[in-house]
């Protein structure tokens, strides 16, 4: 079992930069291949970015591309979302998901085991 809690959403101006967090608590977080996704009101929830179990491999939606990097710290038990130059369109709540069994990331959200709460982003223009 793993519980997942996000934190560092906010109210920023488009242009700025914002880092989310999400925390980890539970057995074997090195071995879950993280995800971030996010969904805006009246949308389906979407692919934002993932990172495996090893860090080393990462996927990214196409409109984040360049602008947002996904990272872990398997001692920390934490993945992080750093999201540079933000846009109105990146408004959305935010939420990260695990995925057991030393996998891959991941676009889809069935493939995802356990789900954080999420965490709100609005940027305005």
């Amino acid at each position: 079992q793993v519980q997942l809690v996000e934190s560092g959403g906010g109210l920023v101006q488009a242009g700025v930069s914002l880092t989310l967090s999400c925390a980890a608590s539970g057995r074997a977080f090195s071995s879950y291949a993280m995800g971030w996704f996010r969904q805006a009101p009246g949308k389906e929830r979407e692919f934002v970015a993932a990172v495996d179990w090893s860090g080393t491999r990462t996927l990214y939606t196409d409109s984040v591309k360049g602008r947002f990097t996904i990272s872990r710290d398997n001692a920390r038990k934490t993945v992080y979302l750093q999201m540079n130059d933000l846009k109105p369109e990146d408004t959305a709540g935010y939420y990260c998901a695990a995925r057991g069994g030393y996998a891959s990331g991941s676009r889809w959200t069935l493939e995802y085991d356990y789900w954080g709460q999420g965490t709100q982003v609005t940027v305005s223009s």
